[in-house]
């Protein structure tokens, strides 16, 4: 069993919004709980339970997940209250407080960016990996084998953009990204990827902003000219093109709607926030970014609360 493999059938799920039930079984013929899903995404053959699970896997620490993992709380005292299990599916920011989390839950089988390891009990979940992983699998990010241009770019989200970011990071790119780095290719990926290239002297086609295999080679070896601090008076951050209408939908969770939030409140259209604003599209992303519009005096479609390229350009005029 692969990691892709693990995730694949974890999708399938998602896909089909099994409905939680700790009696019932799916067609697959595992049993429609939090451990009965592991077991079919781990492909054990058998309903395991979250007593059981840790049998079948090793402990890792938990800065060594990779998508396929799992993060696991059994209760001795009690299993039915407080016991769980998800599947680790990424992280989501190079802070790594918060992962994509695949799991069996009421109503159904979700995918959702998760606090780390959990909303509750989140210091008693520890993580494992299946004994039975196949060694050396595509698409976790690690090693230094370039992973292929197709990885990075607009509308590229995988574990491969994530890493570019952290080692960007390292290598003076902090200052790129607001929020993140993360799987999904933005803005602040491409703007960081062309201050290395162009730190090694590279320009033209060379310094595009999507990473080589000279490029990845570099950042995986550590070596070549690290990025150099920002000159005075500019910042690579003042760029205000619109992102896309697709980063502003529900299930969303970017840099980009952390910043039209935080836009909206210096532009005093911030009432709705109860808290935050942070990188997840909420119904109070919204109904701010709706009064903004009103104010334009614009109203029907074009006051509906989502922002599109004229909603950006005057807000960050």
């Amino acid at each position: 069993t692969t990691r892709a493999e693990i995730i694949n059938r974890a999708k399938k799920w998602v896909a089909a919004k099994v409905p939680y039930s700790m009696e019932k079984y799916w067609s697959d013929g595992y049993r429609q709980d939090c451990s009965g899903y592991v077991s079919m995404a781990w492909n054990l053959g058998t309903n395991e339970w979250t007593g059981s699970l840790a049998n079948y896997a090793t402990r890792i620490a938990r800065a060594d997940l990779q998508p396929g993992d799992m993060l696991l709380f059994h209760n001795p005292a009690d299993p039915s209250k407080g016991s769980h299990v998800t599947i680790f599916g990424g992280w989501t920011d190079y802070r790594r407080t918060h992962y994509i989390a695949y799991e069996q839950a009421r109503p159904q089988t979700r995918k959702q960016s998760t606090p780390m390891a959990y909303w509750n009990n989140s210091d008693r979940y520890i993580a494992y990996r299946y004994k039975g992983l196949s060694a050396g699998n595509p698409g976790s990010g690690s090693g230094t084998a370039f992973p292929g241009a197709g990885q990075f770019g607009p509308g590229a989200n995988n574990a491969h953009v994530t890493r570019l970011g952290e080692m960007l990071v390292e290598r003076g790119g902090k200052r790129f990204y607001e929020i993140g780095p993360g799987p999904v290719w933005s803005a602040a990926d491409r703007r960081a990827t062309q201050a290395f290239q162009q730190a090694q002297g590279w320009k033209g086609a060379e310094a595009d902003g999507i990473p080589g295999p000279d490029t990845w080679r570099l950042l995986t070896t550590g070596t070549g000219r690290d990025i150099p601090p920002a000159a005075t008076g500019g910042s690579p951050n003042t760029s205000v093109a619109f992102p896309g209408r697709g980063y502003f939908q529900p299930g969303q969770s970017n840099s980009h709607v952390d910043r039209l939030g935080r836009q909206l409140v210096k532009k005093g259209y911030g009432k709705h926030y109860v808290s935050g604003p942070d990188p997840r599209w909420t119904e109070a992303d919204r109904r701010n970014v709706e009064a903004f519009q009103r104010a334009q005096g614009w109203r029907g479609s074009a006051a509906d609360g989502y922002p599109g390229p004229e909603t950006w350009r005057r807000l960050f005029a």
